[in-house]
């Protein structure tokens, strides 16, 4: 007697999840943010997060999971239900922890589905206490002093690691990691000059800079900064073919519907591009990138996983467990 049923069960069951789809969303949206409160990952979150809930019609919850250089909040998001209500803000570490992390518990590329790349933000080099006035100084204070220079970073696998460790690379310099759980842990210690050299989002760095507490060498990027276009990019103050621009990104879970994600991709990009938010990043030090698609994005994120693997391989870091 069941069986005669079930065709039109199974009929019913796509129904409603095509109506489900198709009224998405019809409820609050939480969006994970990996990274402590205050940080660029939180800010960034919040703002791309308000937007998108006026867009969609429902609100936006953040919620902070730091750890683990982002894999907390990942791995979370890759835990919750695939229907489109759960989103995390990841960043370049998500592309770089499957070569720096040995115990990742999962697979960015197969476990997330991409949404949308937000923004870029360019890194800059700092120092709080050395007596360099640019890059060129820096590399022959380096060369002169192995392993005597310290760089902080906000944690194992995450930009402002990457960024010190691609320099490293580069230059063939000596210079000492000094990992902290984040920002707020490591900027303490970098302007008591306990250490000497850090990579920093320029969301953060600047307001230090201009206050007089740090002392701004470079940008990351391949092009200057339009929120410090006095500052040399690190290529040209003297290493050649060095540019590292920290990327922030939208995911949901492996499995979320295609027109669930378009949707989400569709709300996102028009939210980054939106003129008052547009100029709200700009102003912050973010760099809103062009409008992409899913598939796009995507083939990004697999772009990053292989120039992470093969930076890793390359520079011998080694995998922390």
């Amino acid at each position: 007697m069941m069986n005669q049923w079930m065709p039109a069960l199974l009929l019913a069951g796509a129904s409603l999840q095509c109506f489900a789809q198709e009224n998405f969303p019809n409820r609050l949206l939480r969006l994970v943010v990996p990274y402590t409160a205050g940080g660029t990952g939180d800010q960034i979150g919040r703002l791309v997060g308000d937007k998108m809930g006026e867009i969609l019609g429902q609100r936006v919850l953040i919620g902070n999971k730091p750890g683990a250089g982002g894999n907390l909040g990942a791995e979370a998001t890759v835990r919750s239900p695939a229907d489109g209500y759960t989103l995390v803000m990841a960043a370049t570490s998500l592309a770089s922890n499957p070569a720096l992390q040995k115990k990742l518990s999962f697979d960015p590329v197969k476990d997330l589905v991409a949404v949308s790349q937000g923004c870029g933000v360019p890194m800059v080099v700092v120092t709080p206490t050395l007596l360099v006035k640019n890059i060129r100084e820096l590399v022959a204070y380096a060369k002169a002093n192995p392993g005597k220079l310290n760089f902080s970073s906000s944690g194992i696998g995450t930009s402002s690691h990457l960024a010190g460790e691609l320099f490293k690379s580069l230059t063939d310099v000596d210079m000492t990691h000094i990992p902290y759980k984040a920002d707020s842990q490591a900027l303490p210690d970098l302007l008591a000059g306990n250490v000497q050299l850090m990579f920093m989002f320029q969301t953060s760095a600047l307001p230090q800079v201009k206050a007089g507490k740090l002392r701004a060498l470079a940008v990351s990027t391949s092009s200057r900064s339009p929120a410090a276009p006095e500052l040399p990019t690190v290529a040209e103050a003297g290493v050649p073919g060095y540019d590292f621009n920290g990327w922030f990104g939208l995911f949901a879970p492996a499995g979320t519907p295609k027109a669930v994600v378009d949707k989400l991709n569709a709300a996102a990009v028009k939210a980054v591009q939106s003129p008052d938010l547009k100029a709200k990043l700009i102003e912050a030090g973010f760099v809103p990138t062009p409008p992409d698609t899913p598939a796009q994005f995507a083939t990004f994120l697999q772009g990053e996983v292989a120039k992470w693997a093969r930076v890793a391989r390359e520079a011998k870091l080694q995998a922390a467990d």
